[in-house]
């Protein structure tokens, strides 16, 4: 069940005014659970970032030596303000990051808790620019990605789920979420057998996936194109990612307002949760090293696409 905690911090972000103090007053009931909020300025405005962190029973915090997980909840900003009113599309990362953590905290309180830390992260605007991009318009940042991986890509975490709305496109067709491959230091492998296991279990029905291209996995700013900015933050560390997408089978724009449904982001609190479940407790592998490492070994590394890429050179 995590339909009520997505219907709880949809309602508690559907406003003008949500903030980070707001976020973390749905976890006073909860003292062990700790909610850091930091208020960032960028060029374009500010936005408060959101730290949860949900200590596991045999977890690093605790003395244990169980895995660390990350869910970060990307996105460019929960609203548009002035030039849209209310939540928009865009939300969907940060309502289901928000609600993954409500569903873990509640858990905790009720006896269930997970073996290995849990750290989930993601940000706070209303009023956040759009940007122009084929073939919709996304949802536009006041703060740069480098920001945003510094806060919400952290060192601790030894796997990183990135959850994103990824509907403005025509690569993938279907109402609900999908999962990418996995990406690291520049690879992209091959679609963990254990998430897709994962998937099936959590939805009822076969798995979907996304396609992810070199240029997905590059940083912003190189002036490539990119799907979104749901493997970003691959960019910012050696540990695995997979980007869990909240999709839709016809195109929408990050932007666009009454566009965000409850029971597709209660699909990726699920499977969000389920994931942490395994990831901690050891059963769940977002990759094989054994390939990884043979992979570097015959092609060597590929950290050069974490990277902006070599200088250009001036032209005679």
């Amino acid at each position: 069940m995590a339909l009520q905690q997505t219907i709880t911090v949809m309602n508690t972000m559907d406003s003008a005014y949500v903030n980070g103090e707001q976020i973390r007053q749905l976890f006073s009931a909860y003292p062990g659970i700790e909610v850091i909020v930091k208020k960032v300025e960028g060029e374009k405005g500010s936005t408060e970032f959101v730290k949860i962190t949900i200590p596991g029973s045999e977890g690093k915090l605790n003395g244990g030596s169980a895995p660390t997980f990350g869910i970060v909840g990307r996105l460019g900003g929960i609203g548009a303000r002035p030039s849209r009113i209310g939540i928009v599309s865009d939300a969907d990362g940060a309502v289901a990051a928000v609600a993954a953590a409500l569903k873990l905290a509640d858990m905790q309180a009720k006896g269930d808790v997970l073996k290995g830390d849990v750290l989930i992260t993601t940000h706070i605007c209303p009023d956040a620019p759009t940007l122009p991009h084929e073939p919709v318009d996304f949802m536009d940042s006041p703060v740069d990605i480098l920001q945003m991986n510094e806060h919400e890509v952290l060192p601790e975490m030894e796997a990183v789920l990135s959850i994103d709305t990824t509907k403005g496109n025509r690569v993938v067709n279907h109402k609900g979420i999908a999962i990418s491959p996995t990406v690291k230091e520049g690879y992209i492998l091959r679609v963990s057998e254990d998430l897709l296991r994962i998937k099936e279990m959590t939805t009822g029905q076969y798995p979907v996936t996304f396609p992810v291209t070199t240029q997905d996995i590059t940083p912003y700013g190189n002036g490539l194109y990119h799907i979104n900015s749901i493997l970003q933050p691959a960019v910012a560390t050696s540990a695995p990612v997979v980007g869990l997408a909240i999709t839709a089978q016809s195109m929408v724009p990050g932007c666009g307002t009454g566009a965000s449904h409850e029971v597709d982001i209660a699909q990726a609190v699920r499977f969000a949760i389920e994931t942490a479940k395994e990831v901690t407790q050891g059963t769940c592998a977002f990759y094989n090293e054994e390939e990884f490492a043979r992979i570097n070994e015959l092609y060597g590394s590929m950290n050069v696409l974490q990277t902006l890429g070599r200088p250009a050179v001036a032209s005679l």
